[in-house]
């Protein structure tokens, strides 16, 4: 049995220790063991993992990514129970950012624009097929290949992210503010329309922590080779790198709007969570980037070691940046822990009250000053074996695989989207998946266990799905041969309208029942009229109801089958946001109509004697 253990990002912010202990590989390996893949996600898996033989993806074949008349843009927003629909203050913050990507995605076709609503519990395969839609190549016919998600992850799930990022170029802004929506997407089409020209440089930020093998791995292997690569690669392109003793604290705070504020950043450090769900620092500091500055394993964190979002100033210059942070939760963070399950256990921790984006990229992309473009990060944990392989026999430097990081970086110095840019590590989660599956059903056979491909396979494959965008995924680099100085951004009026509906005016909710109510009335004027057109009698007649349900947030949409459904003796009951709210059922209604009398309705009953003609005697007169 192998001692091996593997060391994972990540650094419990109230005591220093790792959030997951070292563990072995046969630790590792019976956690893999409990993995289940939905069917649906893994069939449109393996269809992308055929791209890498036969590409028919992202976008399909002819389709120029780097053009939104040809791929057409698209945003995703949650459902709004009280505007049945998108919330009208998030949607009118983000007009300037919709009405730039319209006149941009439909140059060509009208259509290749959509705004969109995510409705509660939708998988991704039934999202797309009500829009009419099915597996296979991103069709901009159909569905754009853009798509922009507006809410929080726990509104519109992780999961459907990432299911949906296999087959499109995905990304998610999610913010606490109407102000902080409406400076991000001012911050964007300032950026592409003012003729921002940043300087072509890019700096490389590699925390190595003492006694540390995790950041060493990470420093070594990922970081200093990606940075000379790029400088081999790029001779147009300043790049600067920042190891070790370099990679403090005070020193990021210059890359992320300080003077020394790059065009593109790629750091790699632990990134700080909590153990405990309930932990007050939890929403706002977790996802913080641990610094050289933190003495190592073990020692209790402090505000020194880390940089979170309250560490970003108010007169940061970040427009026109995109980050990529290699840490732990440094986009986000899932409700369910995704790691703590293993073999013959379904449960998963709760690892956060509820699914929320880290404060540190909110903080980055909605500044009042212009934001940062976009922040690719992990949702989850970051594990090592994104870049390296520990199969291959031999030294450190022969097991790198960075070939999926130079793909991204080059294309993004080439001008694509960011969501074009990272279609690399969504190939790679489908490759790494289907791998896997055929691993874990063969071990499921019979197969024996190999612990090492196991563990290896499995923490790859988890975090080549957790790498999210946040922000619009067609944001690009706005970089120039003669690079200006960044500039700032005025504050934004906020468009109008943007606060609450005046008492006076009559609110989408107030609209819907008024017509549910004149609806209904309708409905029972016209069943008093004609009663016999549901069987009806001169009698109430008392039937068996078959129940049904209706979610309020969709009654709109509903309102001619409730109605049918009731006329025919059925009882619905209105559930909001799957919690059962009101009961509709018919009222017994009295037919009035005079009775009618009809023939033959008691034939035999009666007897009539043959006399019953004759006259009657004398004796009955009394005569």
């Amino acid at each position: 049995m192998s001692t091996e253990q593997l060391f994972f990002n990540g650094i419990d912010g109230e005591t220093g220790d790792y959030l997951l202990p070292p563990l072995t590989l046969e630790q590792v390996s019976k956690i893999a063991q409990g993995e289940e893949f939905d069917p649906d996600h893994l069939s449109e898996l393996n269809s992308k993992n055929d791209q890498l033989t036969n590409p028919n993806f992202a976008p399909e074949e002819g389709i120029d990514p780097k053009d939104l008349s040809q791929t057409g843009w698209g945003v995703i927003f949650a459902f709004d129970p009280e505007a049945q629909g998108a919330n009208p203050q998030i949607k009118a913050a983000l007009q300037e950012l919709l009405d730039h990507r319209k006149k941009q995605a439909t140059q060509k076709k009208e259509t290749y624009y959509r705004e969109l609503i995510y409705r509660p519990g939708e998988s991704k395969p039934k999202f797309l097929a009500r829009h009419g839609v099915g597996p296979g190549p991103a069709d901009p016919d159909k569905m754009p290949y853009y798509l922009l998600i507006v809410g929080d992850p726990e509104t519109i799930p992780y999961r459907f992210q990432y299911q949906l990022d296999v087959q499109y170029a995905v990304g998610r802004i999610y913010f606490e503010t109407e102000a902080e929506y409406a400076q991000y997407a001012h911050s964007v089409v300032e950026a592409e329309t003012t003729g921002l020209s940043l300087s072509r440089r890019a700096s490389f930020f590699g925390v190595r922590n003492d006694g540390d093998r995790a950041t060493k791995l990470s420093a070594d292997n990922l970081i200093k080779p990606l940075a000379d690569w790029m400088k081999g690669d790029q001779p147009n392109w300043d790049v600067q790198t920042l190891l070790e003793g370099e990679a403090t604290k005070s020193r990021l705070g210059q890359l992320l709007g300080g003077n020394e504020t790059p065009s593109l950043l790629f750091t790699a450090s632990h990134g700080m969570g909590f153990k405990d769900p309930n932990h007050p620092k939890l929403l706002s500091q977790q996802g913080s980037l641990i610094c050289q500055d933190w003495p190592g394993p073990g020692i209790k964190l402090t505000e020194d070691h880390y940089f979170s979002a309250l560490d970003v100033s108010d007169q940061a210059r970040l427009l026109g940046l995109i980050a990529f942070h290699f840490a732990c939760y440094g986009a986000g963070t899932p409700k369910l822990d995704d790691f703590a399950h293993g073999k013959n256990s379904a449960e998963r921790a709760v690892i956060a009250p509820h699914a929320f984006v880290a404060r540190l990229p909110q903080r980055l992309l909605g500044h009042p000053q212009g934001g940062a473009l976009a922040v690719i990060g992990h949702v989850e944990r970051a594990w090592g074996y994104s870049f390296s392989w520990s199969d291959i026999r031999g030294t450190e430097e022969s097991q790198r695989q960075l070939a999926v990081f130079r793909s991204t970086i080059k294309r993004l110095l080439e001008g694509h989207p960011v969501g074009s840019a990272v279609e690399y590590f969504n190939e790679r989660y489908a490759e790494l998946s289907s791998d896997l599956t055929i691993q874990l059903e063969d071990i499921k056979y019979g197969a024996p266990v190999d612990d090492r491909g196991l563990a290896q396979n499995w923490t790859a494959n988890n975090d080549a799905r957790s790498y999210a965008i946040v922000g619009d995924p067609a944001v690009r680099l706005m970089v120039g041969e003669n690079g200006k100085e960044r500039p700032t951004i005025g504050a934004i009026n906020l468009p109008s309208p943007v606060s609450s509906s005046p008492p006076s005016e009559e609110t989408a909710v107030q609209k819907s029942q008024k017509q549910l109510t004149q609806a209904l009335e309708q409905f029972l004027e016209a069943l008093k009229q004609n009663p016999n057109e549901q069987g009806g009698s001169s009698r109430v007649r008392h039937r068996q109801m078959s129940p049904k349900t209706f979610d309020i947030a969709y009654l709109s949409d509903n309102l001619t089958d409730l109605l049918a459904d009731i006329q025919n003796h059925v009882e619905i009951t209105l559930t909001k946001q799957g919690v059962p709210w009101a009961k509709v059922s018919p009222l017994p209604q009295a037919s009035e109509q005079p009775l009618v009398s009809k023939p033959d309705l008691n034939r035999g009953s009666m007897v009539m004697s043959d006399d019953f003609d004759d006259p009657l005697p004398d004796s009955f007169w009394g005569l």
